[in-house]
């Protein structure tokens, strides 16, 4: 773990570095734009710690960095407010990239347009860079009234949570969270479920390519996909089901041979897209092949016509690839597939209108030598997840799990949450739900590891998350920034 120890600075040094942004909503929409201009996928996250250790010595500012690239930042409290609990204010550094060409090397190119910041053809990043860029924004401008803060920064929280779950008992002393990953402006989140993200395999013995018949490249696209927790019971059609139709009427066919199977953008989303690449011969199967396709789609503009209204399937000839998996292995992932669920599994009775139990399939993939599919579990019952999760994971021949993240849950009647929600209602006008949410956070590991930690979950509007459409609704930045900045010098002392 490496160790950076504030300086001690004159007042003219510390002028020098201070932003001539103060207090104000520019210097968040400033952070956030540098933010976007460093890729930063899940698991590649070396250049945004880079980022935030050298943003914290260009303040002269105390910070960690520990083996899985989670940064903290502190900055002493101001002025009088020496006394006050520290507060921590929690991130991730880490985004679903959706629409990227190369994600380790694709900036985003933010645009405003009708009261919302979107992205040209990918996802925008504001989960959970708009956060992020809100909390670093606070370190950034000294007029800010605030206790001892802590900002902490994790990794890889869309793919495994790998970062929250191995930091050290001593990497945050403060017991008072503000989380600013939400995107319910208009929330409070006191729960989130918990979760299971497992790797499957299917092993491949791949066959060489006979001499002859037409190529040709199923596409499944036009899907609006979205995040497989909060987006999960609003009628979307994954990817994954008319592939799977496909698929199991292509097994049950002798001369039709799949080759090349890609579904899904990643773990974390409801796939939006994909594509399948077979050997067809000309005839009876391609017009067997063409049927089912049109039989799919008018399907899913029965079922989903209303909620998901421009996914299709269609077929194109495309080339020759050099193998073809066996006809025995493609029957085996279908009837994995068979077992699998997609979608909602059971509602909350205790929770009206809320998701208890999903599952999703977020990618299926064809390697050189096994199929890849993910799974991702949910559930406020860490049992029922479990339990789940373990059935999940009898269907496959090799699965593993990746990520297990315990279910939270907050008393919303704590002076805290109250404090939090009564802030609300001075600077807004009107008070927040509370609520607890069907996405998971890593709320469950901070309170495995730091007991009598207490946390509320606030930020702006981002609808579409983990999809090209993802957006955010400008004036409620600028609303959570002030609730933000309200709540700080409450909690420093300074009402």
């Amino acid at each position: 773990m490496y160790k950076y120890k504030e300086k001690t600075v004159t007042l003219q040094e510390k002028q020098q570095h201070m932003t001539t942004k103060t207090n104000t909503i520019e210097c968040v929409f400033s952070i956030f734009r540098e933010l976007n201009q460093i890729p930063r996928p899940s698991h590649h996250e070396e250049r945004v710690a880079d980022y935030l250790c050298q943003f914290a010595e260009r303040l002269h500012l105390e910070y960690e960095r520990d083996k899985e690239n989670c940064v903290v930042i502190r900055k002493a409290a101001s002025p009088g407010c020496e006394k006050a609990e520290p507060i921590v204010l929690l991130n991730h550094m880490d985004m679903v990239c959706v629409g990227m060409a190369d994600p380790l090397k694709d900036s985003i190119e933010a645009y405003e347009e009708n009261g919302w910041m979107k992205a040209r053809g990918t996802s925008l990043g504001a989960d959970n860079g708009i956060g992020l860029s809100m909390a670093l924004a606070v370190l950034e401008d000294d007029s800010i009234v605030h206790p001892a803060l802590e900002v902490i920064t994790t990794t890889n929280e869309e793919d495994g949570m790998s970062g929250a779950s191995q930091l050290s008992k001593d990497f945050l002393k403060g017991r008072k969270v503000i989380n600013l990953d939400s995107e319910d402006y208009d929330t409070i989140t006191t729960g989130a479920a918990g979760a299971c993200l497992q790797f499957h395999r299917i092993p491949i013995q791949r066959k060489p390519v006979p001499e002859g018949l037409c190529w040709s490249r199923i596409r499944i696209e036009g899907g609006l996909g979205g995040h497989s927790g909060v987006d999960i019971n609003k009628g979307r059609c994954s990817a994954i089901l008319p592939a799977k139709s496909i698929l199991k009427a292509i097994s049950q066919r002798n001369d039709i041979e799949v080759a090349h199977i890609n579904l899904g953008e990643a773990n974390a989303s409801i796939a939006s897209k994909g594509e399948i690449i077979a050997r067809i011969p000309t005839g009876e199967a391609s017009e067997y092949l063409q049927q089912t396709i049109e039989n799919i789609n008018h399907w899913m503009h029965e079922e989903f016509g209303n909620t998901d209204p421009h996914i299709h399937c269609c077929i194109e000839a495309c080339e020759q690839l050099d193998t073809i998996i066996p006809q025995e292995v493609l029957t085996a992932l279908v009837n994995c597939l068979e077992q699998v669920p997609q979608g909602v599994v059971k509602m909350s009775k205790t929770m009206p209108g809320t998701v208890e139990t999903s599952n999703n399939i977020g990618r299926i993939v064809t390697e050189k030598d096994h199929i890849f599919v993910s799974t991702h579990t949910r559930s406020f019952i860490d049992d029922d997840m479990a339990a789940l999760s373990q059935e999940i994971a009898k269907v496959f021949p090799k699965s593993e799990v990746v990520m297990s993240a315990p279910a939270w849950q907050e008393d919303q009647q704590s002076p805290f949450l109250q404090l939090v929600s009564d802030t609300f209602q001075d600077v807004l006008g009107w008070r927040p739900r509370m609520v607890a949410m069907h996405f998971v956070l890593e709320a469950g590991f901070f309170v495995q590891h730091y007991p009598g930690i207490q946390i509320a979950s606030i930020g702006p509007r981002i609808v579409e998350p983990h999809s090209t459409s993802e957006r955010i609704e400008l004036s409620t930045i600028h609303d959570i920034w002030q609730v933000l900045l309200k709540l700080l010098q409450r909690l420093a002392g300074k009402m």
